[in-house]
């Protein structure tokens, strides 16, 4: 038995517009859940900075 076959599989790199073909279903699973939750964060981030403008703006108007 070859030693490499012991050592745990890496994660393959995921970059965006990549040949998806390369990765597992479960790889690929999980990266649904990572770009959905980041997709929340985004537009938390998105929903927070348009408050502030709008604060913003009704002070200068």
């Amino acid at each position: 038995m070859d030693m490499e076959e012991l050592e745990p599989r890496k994660k393959k790199e995921f970059e965006i517009g990549c040949d998806l073909s390369n990765h597992s279903i479960e790889e690929l699973n999980e990266l649904i859940e990572t770009l959905g939750g980041e997709i929340e964060r985004i537009g938390e981030a998105v929903r927070s900075k348009e408050s502030s403008r709008d604060a913003a703006d009704s002070v200068f108007k």
